[in-house]
C-alpha cells in the first residue's frame, strides 16, 4: 500500500475512537486475529462490544488500513496491510505459506495504467493440498 504521508494522516483523523483502539490492537501483532480474538483482547483494558469490534473492522477495511483472509472454515482473520499478500492454503489442514516476491507485479501496474485506478494492495492465495496432506490422499 502506498499512500502518502498527508493522505494516510487525513484518513487516520477521521477515524472514531473505537476504530483507532481496534486499529491500534492490530498493529501490536504478528499474526492474524479473528473479529472473536480481537474483541477478548480488547476487552481485557477496555470496554468494547463484539458489534463494535465488527463495524469498526469494516470500516478499517474499506478505508484500506487493514485487510482480511478467510479460513478454511470460512473464519475471517484480520492484520493491518503492511504489505501485498501472497499464499499458498491447504484446504486440508490449513497451513498457509507465504509466497515470496509478487507474482502478479507487472499485472497490477499495468491495471493501474490501463484502467487509470490506483491499487493499494492486492492479495494471491491459491487453494489446494500441501505435500504431507496430499501425501495421505494418495
Amino acid at each position: 500500500m502506498s499512500l502518502s504521508p498527508p493522505s494516510l494522516a487525513i484518513r487516520l483523523e477521521a477515524l472514531t475512537v473505537n476504530q483507532r483502539l481496534v486499529l491500534q490492537a492490530l498493529q501490536r501483532e504478528t499474526e492474524p486475529l479473528s473479529a472473536q480474538d480481537l474483541f477478548t483482547k480488547l476487552r481485557e483494558t477496555k470496554k468494547i462490544g463484539l458489534a463494535t469490534v465488527y463495524r469498526a473492522l469494516e470500516a478499517l477495511k474499506l478505508a484500506g488500513f487493514i485487510q482480511h483472509q478467510a479460513t478454511m472454515t470460512g473464519e475471517l482473520l484480520y492484520q493491518t496491510l503492511e504489505q501485498d499478500q501472497h499464499c499458498l492454503t491447504c484446504l486440508q489442514c490449513g497451513e498457509s505459506v507465504p509466497i515470496q516476491g509478487c507474482p502478479v507485479q507487472s499485472l497490477e501496474e499495468n491495471l493501474q495504467t490501463n484502467y487509470s485506478f490506483r491499487i493499494y494492495y492486492h492479495t494471491l492465495e491459491f487453494f489446494g493440498l500441501c505435500q504431507l496432506c496430499a501425501k495421505g490422499n494418495d
